[in-house]
């Protein structure tokens, strides 16, 4: 018997052939990975071909592989996720595409094929530095115009230098180095022996 997840994934070995890396599919779950040059043709093959029409996209994330598997990762750092939704068919894929260049982060935009993308692809590019080529206008939406770096980097410093705030003599914003001493706090776990024990009075 044919699962659905079969299904789709021969659907996809069919339409995208040679575009496809790899597609599996596990726990009822199908991931692709496609050739970041072909990601656009991809794209629109997903959205058009009958046996696959995924109409919506759901979601697009960032990832970094820097720090994957305890640092043994060998392939390229950074990668976009794709969460696509076909509502013909009434199933989903992952789809996923390595960027080429670990130093400057590029996938072409797909705010093209589903307008969905432009704030995902924004919030990619914030926090990962990932650059969609292509995009409408790719900038950041998360964090504020001034701010250094990508915050969902894993070499990014988990405790900041500089501190924004408003300025009410100046009436504007600005950046000052972090007036709190940084610090590590290390919970302490309390145990009592017959803690919340009710005693009765006597």
């Amino acid at each position: 018997m044919t699962t659905r997840a079969q299904t789709l994934t021969t659907g996809l070995q069919a339409v995208l052939g040679d575009k496809l890396v790899s597609v599996d599919a596990a726990l009822g779950e199908v991931t692709a990975i496609v050739k970041a040059e072909a990601l656009l043709a991809t794209a629109a093959a997903l959205r058009d071909a009958p046996v696959l029409k995924f109409e919506q996209l759901m979601d697009i994330c960032g990832v970094d592989y820097s720090a994957y598997g305890e640092g043994d990762w060998r392939g390229p750092r950074f990668a976009v996720v794709y969460h696509l939704l076909s509502i013909t068919h009434n199933w989903r894929l992952r789809m996923r595409v390595f960027a080429p260049d670990d130093g400057l982060p590029m996938v072409d935009s797909v705010a093209g094929i589903w307008p969905s993308a432009n704030w995902f692809e924004r919030e990619a590019f914030d926090l990962y530095g990932i650059v969609f080529t292509g995009h409408p206008d790719l900038r950041r939406i998360l964090t504020d115009y001034g701010f250094v770096g990508h915050p969902f980097r894993k070499d990014f410093p988990v405790s900041g230098t500089v501190e924004m705030r408003y300025d009410p003599d100046q009436r504007r914003v600005i950046y000052q180095p972090v007036t709190i001493e940084p610090r590590e706090i290390t919970p302490r776990i309390v145990r009592e022996e017959k803690y919340g024990d009710v005693k009765k009075k006597q």
